[in-house]
């Protein structure tokens, strides 16, 4: 029972209890003004006097004792008290107030009434159903001194079966309000769990994306976008201070949206962007959502179907090469061990042999570009992880080829495939080693590795003391199968090139006078969320 008797609980049972009590008090306060201004004669009929007069006082004084006393309780028994003693003393008023005729009996309904709203089921219609009792209890008593009329008696029927109901409209309303602000309560934390997760993809989309008003302030960035434009915080500050080129993209657009806007290029990060625009039309501040893509990560896309398409094509001439190659070079060297070749037969033999041995290196690296594994790019710290490899290759070197290693100070942290890394860093020492050694008998590498002043990204050189490279020659480098040694297959720098692209990093020829050298950008070493 006392369960049932629960208020609404938290702010709104407190202002319900609060208007309770200034109700209270205020009728309480009307009732003395009444008995003190000698009116209750004309308002009240058959009515006690000296009794009307103490239960008005007595009513104001009790209802102040517990204004005071029970302003913010919460207990059900103590609101069922409450209610149930309100009840009682207009009751008894309704009987000294001369029954039916007096205005008291409406009091006692807007009493119940209210009552119902703090308390609930059963124990709200008990009330109703003390207030009834209340009701003709009163007026049978105010029969025996007084003979009532036919009407006095419909009229305390009426009453009667106003307090029941009064409580259950009440009751109902307050069901229907309760309802409702259940299924307001869910869709507001649906509409809450709704923006989260929506906040949460986009700072987990790769694609920078920013919110700008009119007046072109970010309204929203999420992670990618900060990290793009390398800035800790966006929000709330103008785009025109951070990225001017952006705005004149912005302007332009607005100005022709039909026309794709140029890329850009963040001076403090480097990072090419290639931005688009969308309006928002229904938004009442003109905002503007901004897309914002890293070419650099387009490109490494592309650049990693472009190989995976040329491994399944040279895979598949590969192996139909390489079987009847195989069968030419096995024929020649039976031929060889002839005795009764001749020495210029055994010259052509030994031509048909070397030239095999050649093609059939090219196909080992047509073969090693179909079967190159997916870049899987991990944050590396480029010093360490060069001190370890030069250590490895020297171990693997002749006495006559040497490699040194200069590092710089800097932050080397980059995102690389350490194997590909390795693989690209193998042919170019191999590389340089076979053009030191036609100046020199010992054949030597330089590995420098610096921080770019202006990009603040990693580079690393690989010199040498070769003869290096002619200059109709320097933008056909990186071109498949172009070779200036007869032994080369002119694949190693083209596969080195590819391998840096689909790494987001740069391999470039930079001449020199006394030797060659080739130089390696790496990307940033900020990993996309």
């Amino acid at each position: 029972m006392i369960a049932e008797t629960h208020g609404h609980g938290g702010k709104q049972a407190q202002r319900l209890l609060r208007l309770y009590h200034l109700y209270r008090l205020s009728v309480g306060i009307i009732l003395v003004l009444l008995i003190s201004s000698n009116l209750d004669n004309q308002l009240l009929t058959s009515a006690n006097d000296d009794l009307l007069r103490s239960g008005s006082w007595l009513y104001l004084v009790l209802n102040i004792l517990l204004v005071v006393f029970f302003e913010n309780t919460r207990h059900p028994a103590q609101l069922f008290s409450l209610v149930l003693l309100d009840v009682l003393l207009l009751c008894g008023l309704f009987y000294a107030g001369g029954g039916v005729g007096s205005a008291i009996g409406n009091l006692l309904i807007v009493s119940v009434a209210i009552g119902n709203t703090l308390l609930r089921r059963r124990i709200g219609l008990l009330i109703a159903a003390i207030g009834a009792l209340g009701i003709v209890g009163s007026s049978f008593l105010l029969s025996l001194s007084h003979p009532p009329s036919p009407n006095d008696y419909l009229q305390v029927g009426t009453l009667g079966a106003l307090c029941f109901a009064a409580a259950l409209l009440v009751q109902g309303l307050i069901r229907r309000l309760e309802v409702s602000e259940t299924l307001a309560e869910q869709k507001a934390s649906e509409v809450v769990g709704l923006e989260a997760l929506n906040a949460l993809i986009l700072q987990r989309m790769r694609t920078g994306i920013l919110v700008l008003d009119e007046q072109r302030r970010v309204q929203l960035a999420n992670h990618s976008a900060l990290s793009l434009l390398g800035s800790a915080r966006l929000q709330g500050s103008l785009i025109d201070d951070h990225l001017p080129d952006l705005v004149d993209r912005l302007n332009l657009w607005m100005s022709n949206p039909t026309l794709r806007p140029q890329s850009l290029k963040v001076t403090d990060s480097g990072v090419e962007l290639q931005p688009s625009f969308i309006a928002l039309d229904p938004s009442p501040h003109h905002q503007t959502l901004v897309f914002l893509e890293d070419l650099a990560q387009i490109a490494q896309q592309a650049q990693q179907l472009k190989l995976a398409a040329l491994g399944r094509l040279t895979a598949g001439i590969a192996h139909e090469i390489r079987n009847p190659l195989g069968a030419i070079s096995h024929a020649a060297q039976l031929l060889r061990e002839s005795e009764e070749l001749s020495g210029a037969d055994q010259r052509l033999t030994q031509i048909i042999q070397d030239h095999s041995q050649r093609m059939n290196r090219v196909i080992e690296n047509v073969l090693q570009l179909s079967r190159r594994q997916q870049t899987i790019a991990q944050r590396l710290d480029l010093k360490p992880w060069l001190q370890q490899f030069v250590t490895e290759i020297r171990e693997g070197a002749n006495e006559r080829q040497q490699v040194h290693l200069h590092l710089h100070n800097g932050n080397f942290t980059t995102l690389m495939d350490p194997n590909q890394l390795q693989q690209i860093l193998d042919n170019l020492i191999r590389n340089a080693w076979r053009h030191s050694a036609q100046n020199h008998d010992c054949a030597q590498v330089w590995l420098e590795l610096f921080v770019d002043p202006e990009s603040q990204l990693p580079i690393l050189e690989i010199l040498d003391d070769g003869p290096g490279v002619a200059p109709d020659h320097q933008a056909q480098l990186f071109e498949p199968f172009f070779t200036t040694s007869h032994q080369g297959t002119g694949l190693g720098l083209y596969l080195s090139r590819e391998l840096c692209e689909s790494n987001q990093a740069r391999l470039d020829f930079k001449p020199r006078q006394g030797g060659g050298c080739f130089r390696i950008t790496f990307a940033h070493g900020r990993k996309q969320s």
